[in-house]
């Protein structure tokens, strides 16, 4: 059958047109931002140099795609349309009138749409991943830097331990099938029939971090006044736990909160991977800066050692810690892209930039190669979080 073609330019207008949400998003919020910088503290002043204002642009534009790609996809990421299979770009659909932008893969998708959807991907998984990550390097290093000792030589080591082993094979290890079908005994999948395979036995570890760190948050801040002190603990071990169970366990009573396997496999090996890193940073801050004299004040005062790490030397440290996280969400993508691309952590039919690219596997005559799509926003998207980096470190500079 010989299907209806539209010209390269046509495309280009027709992709503009189809992120019509984003640039209105972007105008609103660009606009708002650089009007109100003065106010917005940090991040209003990203937008004194233009570094920093692309940096927010490009981060901010892959953010609305994410929340707007049904809206901006013509077809779902996984709709296969026979006739379309290796279709060239532009390619129309027969009866439909819908075009194919960036054409078809070897199994008739829309690449085009797979691209869209695949910002979801990473914009689910990269944050978080590296917040938890954040949660478990905050959370050990404080009392290595600040404690130094037997505690700082325990830590320090595992961090070495962990940091020695070979990233690659180490995320190998942790996202193949064979470790995710590898279970063992416990209590839990005694009383539960829920079978604890290794990657979820760590991340039920890693995961009670978030829930230690913020009780300990409110228990040194509000310990002297109890009505405050136990709501907010309250509140915060049965909302941590509710997340806890749907993550780590898929065992959320409401059943609102689950995660997949192949997803949590990825979480716990940016966490594992990720986490000795930000422990290493967090505790050469804590050494530098509890030698500063509103640290020997807040001794003085009789504040414990928790109050101390928490209010008084973490607050000063970040400057750091932010632009460290923007470079961590980077390379957490160009891990995703680098799994997907050898078939391993998502599922084969996920639209993830990765897989994307690794499914272009066949050369088209054409101005777009199948691949390049995939490519280029995975690209941008980590120069974004790069430009994003460099402006909040010239400005921790300046502070």
């Amino acid at each position: 059958m010989q299907l209806d073609n539209i010209g390269w330019f046509q495309v280009l207008i027709g992709v503009i047109g189809r992120f019509w949400p984003v640039w209105l998003a972007l105008a609103i919020v660009m606009g708002a931002s650089f009007a109100y910088r003065k106010r917005l503290g940090l991040y209003g002043e990203l937008f004194s140099n233009s570094v920093g204002i692309a940096g927010v642009f490009i981060c901010l534009f892959w953010l609305f795609t994410a929340i707007f790609a049904p809206v901006i996809a013509p077809f779902d990421p996984l709709t296969q349309l026979a006739v379309m299979k290796d279709a060239m770009p532009g390619t129309v659909v027969p009866d439909t009138g819908d075009v194919y932008y960036f054409g078809g893969d070897k199994l008739a998708r829309d690449v085009f749409s797979r691209m869209v959807y695949g910002s979801q991907i990473v914009l689910v998984i990269a944050p978080f991943a590296t917040m938890f990550a954040l949660m478990v390097g905050i959370t050990l290093g404080l009392p290595a830097g600040y404690y130094g000792g037997r505690i700082d030589s325990v830590l320090s080591f595992l961090a070495n331990l962990v940091l020695a082993f070979p990233v690659i094979l180490l995320f190998y290890l942790l996202v193949t099938p064979e470790i995710r079908n590898l279970t063992f005994d416990s209590w839990f999948s005694q009383a539960t029939g829920i079978g604890v395979s290794i990657p979820r036995g760590m991340a039920a570890f890693f995961f009670l971090f978030p829930v230690v760190f913020f009780c300990t948050l409110f228990w040194t801040r509000f310990k002297n006044r109890p009505d405050r002190l136990w709501i907010q603990l309250a509140l915060t071990l049965l909302i941590g736990g509710w997340v806890y169970l749907g993550l780590v366990f898929s065992a959320d009573p409401l059943g609102l909160i689950s995660i997949e396997p192949s997803t949590l496999n990825i979480f716990v090996a940016v966490v594992f991977a990720s986490s000795p890193g930000v422990f290493r940073i967090v505790r050469g801050l804590v050494m530098d800066i509890k030698t500063r004299d509103y640290v020997a004040a807040a001794q003085t005062r009789g504040e414990s050692p928790w109050y101390i790490m928490i209010w008084e030397i973490l607050p000063n440290a970040r400057g750091p810690l932010i632009v460290d996280a923007c470079l961590r969400i980077g390379y957490t993508t160009i891990l995703l892209g680098t799994l997907g691309y050898f078939g391993l952590g998502l599922a084969p039919e996920s639209p993830d930039w990765g897989t994307a690219i690794k499914d272009a596997s066949r050369l088209l005559r054409s101005f777009i190669h199948p691949a390049l799509p995939p490519t280029i926003a995975l690209m941008s998207f980590v120069l974004g979080l790069n430009l994003l980096a460099d402006a909040l470190r010239e400005q921790s500079l300046k502070d």
